[in-house]
């Protein structure tokens, strides 16, 4: 197989990016510059590691889960199965949560995933200290991998539970605020998604019937771990803004809605009136 070849295959699978993936799958599988692959399309550039990753590819598996790694924020990440795919998007988040966070402060990363929030968070700013949750064990196991890489495991408490129903394990804790990235998409949107983005973990898309589920549960008891003048920033679909407003209020707390890159309703900040 050749680079030719290897465009021509990756083209029925990702028709809008399958030169960038062509050339991140021959940077990770084969011991050739890119620069010299793009040179020589017509030489033979098979591997078994390559063929690997491509019949993967071409099964829908997800480019990032076949590398094992992907850049979010200035930070590297490693990912696979166990954990969703951190999206730009999710950057406004943690862009939001840098800017705002008073010095020395401590937050509350929830359903932590890949940690991308809380990690870069805290490799942007050296002052802060998080605590990161998550449900399940292999996917916590990910965050603290991830925390150790980039060089803020000395200051990230790992917490494994259950988000919906355990949040006395915290026994009184307070933070200056939380962060959450949580599962919000219904489950007949669930079903349109793409076949790369449902081989991610259910459990980190289903927010529940109408994709409220987890903000309903953290705004309502989770409030009172807030230090006074605490806020929450989520991520959130981008048409649930008015929702979003509306559990706000109904709690006692003023909420203001910043856009993504693309322009749509991305993350939700929330403060006590």
């Amino acid at each position: 197989m050749n680079y030719n070849e290897l465009i021509k295959r990756l083209k029925t699978v990702s028709p809008e990016e399958y030169e960038y993936e062509a050339r991140l799958l021959t940077e990770s599988f084969t011991d050739k510059k890119i620069s010299y692959i793009l040179s020589h399309r017509d030489e033979d550039i098979c591997s078994a590691e390559l063929e690997s990753a491509l019949l993967r590819r071409e099964s829908r598996e997800p480019l990032q889960y076949i590398l094992g790694k992907w850049e979010f924020y200035r930070q590297e990440y490693f990912v696979d199965e166990n954990c969703l795919i951190p999206r730009s998007d999710t950057e406004i988040l943690v862009e939001r949560a840098i800017e705002l966070l008073p010095m020395g402060a401590s937050f509350i990363d929830l359903c932590t995933g890949s940690g991308c929030i809380a990690v870069s968070t805290l490799a942007e700013r050296k002052d802060l200290c998080a605590v990161m949750v998550d449900k399940f064990p292999k996917t916590l196991d990910i965050a603290i991998k991830n925390a150790a890489h980039n060089g803020v495991l000395d200051r990230t408490v790992p917490m494994l539970f259950d988000v919906l129903s355990e949040e006395d394990r915290l026994c009184g804790r307070v933070f200056d605020a939380i962060l959450s990235n949580p599962p919000y998409i219904r489950p007949e949107v669930i079903e349109g998604l793409s076949e790369e983005v449902k081989r991610e973990p259910y459990a980190a898309l289903y927010g529940g019937e109408d994709g409220l589920l987890f903000y309903d549960k953290i705004v309502k008891d989770y409030s009172k771990f807030l230090k006074d003048g605490g806020f929450i920033l989520f991520e959130i679909g981008y048409d649930q803004a008015e929702d979003i407003k509306r559990i706000s209020e109904g709690n006692g707390f003023c909420c203001e809605i910043f856009k993504d890159y693309g322009g749509c309703d991305r993350v939700a900040y929330l403060k006590k009136k």
